[in-house]
């Protein structure tokens, strides 16, 4: 077997080795290319207050819309309104909206702020609702991905995800860094700084903790995160390495690639540690666990067939089927909420390209024009994936449409950036 450092690069040591840090990515500005077949046209004027606020909530309401690929945006040029005023429709259908969205923010007396959005459904002359919030000056950019949630949802039928939270891990110099960031990229917070590799971050289910592979004991060892207190926990520390840390639906189990016995094979353990069960028994390196939806299966890489593919077989054990047959060298697995669909990484002429394969089908289609895409996850509601990727020469985290039609550049922090994972529906 070809043991290239790409396909291991999760499992075995091959981040100790050098990668160039790049220059930190661009203050928030929203970088998106392609256009979608049914976009909504929505206008989203300025809150009013919006002037003065610390974050200009109108801005990163319409940011986070035209991210999604579901909205084309109507200049709002010279618009003056908030959520009280009854808006005269007729001038926004002339411009093409269908529907319009108007809000304000008002500091409070305690220092707080009351953020308030309603949205009108222009070419019917409705009323489609109004939300609100009352947050802190340091929750405004969740109170604005909240509101873009809510239109969102009334103007697609499916839940957003501006609300949610990645991780990702950077690399800067000697440096290591774990990142909670908002889905957009902004207000990363740190949760681990280390001078040793930290690779593979995994939310939980419900989102209150992270699963990591440190190197900080100078081996791959697994890690689960606090998020809210930062505290943390050993799980697996087994002798060799211990990586690629999966979380069951339920948040009780982990599946784990461990070398303890020999090749990389995987194992379930108890997500407070214990003693692991192994699931593989292959003369091959068995990789990169990924529970079903269902948590009934597990889905995995493995290059028992000669070259690495995805394999699927019961969480209790039993007979892999391979799921993969399009490409020779496939790996990084990604499942759609809904198990619908499959992101994988498939080296194709020697580039690292991004595929989504439809399961019932077998439909393979390739997503991307790069050509060192990596890490792929999706969305809670299964709509985007986020991956990395170089691109113009430099590290980039990106999210793209199941079709590949729209892709957005997030900004993240400088450096080596690796690994994103999307996390869960906040609860």
């Amino acid at each position: 077997m070809n043991h290239n450092p790409h396909w291991r690069r999760r499992d075995i040591v091959s981040l100790l080795g050098g990668l160039a840090a790049g220059p930190a990515l661009a203050q928030f500005r929203v970088e998106v290319t392609g256009v979608g077949l049914t976009q909504l046209p929505i206008a989203i004027a300025p809150f009013r207050g919006d002037a003065e606020a610390p974050q200009k909530i109108g801005a990163i309401v319409a940011a986070d819309l035209e991210r999604s690929g579901q909205f084309r945006l109507v200049d709002t040029a010279g618009a003056a309104f908030d959520e009280t005023s009854r808006p005269d429709v007729s001038p926004w259908r002339q411009k093409g909206a269908d529907t319009l969205a108007v809000g304000s923010l008002t500091r409070l007396a305690d220092g707080r702020y009351d953020v308030r959005c309603r949205l009108w459904d222009v070419v019917r002359a409705q009323d489609l609702g109004v939300q609100g919030h009352v947050v802190t000056a340091g929750d405004l950019r969740y109170a604005a991905h909240r509101i873009a949630d809510f239109i969102y949802e009334k103007l697609t039928g499916d839940k957003g995800v501006f609300s949610t939270r990645i991780a990702y891990v950077t690399k800067t110099g000697n440096r290591y860094n774990l990142w909670v960031a908002d889905a957009d990229g902004e207000g990363a917070q740190s949760a681990l700084a280390s001078p040793e590799p930290i690779i593979s971050p995994a939310w939980s289910s419900n989102g209150s903790q992270l699963a990591y592979v440190s190197f900080e004991s100078r081996k791959p060892v697994v890690y689960v995160h606090d998020v809210a207190t930062g505290r943390r926990r050993l799980v697996a520390s087994f002798h060799g390495s211990n990586s690629a840390p999966a979380w069951s639906p339920d948040g009780k189990t982990l599946a784990v690639t461990l070398t303890r016995d020999g090749n990389s094979q995987l194992y379930t353990i108890d997500a407070n540690g214990g003693e692991p069960r192994r699931i593989t028994r292959s003369s091959g390196i068995d990789t990169e666990p990924l529970y079903s939806t269902d948590g009934r299966s597990i889905l995995f890489v493995s290059d028992r067939g000669g070259a690495p593919q995805v394999y699927r077989m019961p969480v209790t054990g039993g007979e892999p089927q391979r799921v993969t047959f399009t490409g020779s060298y496939n790996i990084s697995p990604a499942l759609s909420p809904d198990g619908r669909h499959l992101a994988y990484i498939s080296r194709i002429s020697g580039a690292f390209k991004l595929q989504v394969m439809e399961l019932a089908s077998g439909n393979v289609q390739s997503v991307t024009d790069t050509t060192a895409d990596e890490s792929p996850s999706f969305a809670p509601n299964g709509r985007q994936i986020i991956y990395a990727t170089r691109q113009g020469g430099r590290e980039s985290l990106m999210t793209t449409t199941l079709d590949g039609k729209i892709k957005a550049r997030l900004p993240g922090q400088g450096g080596d950036i690796r690994e994103p994972d999307w996390g869960p529906f906040q609860r």
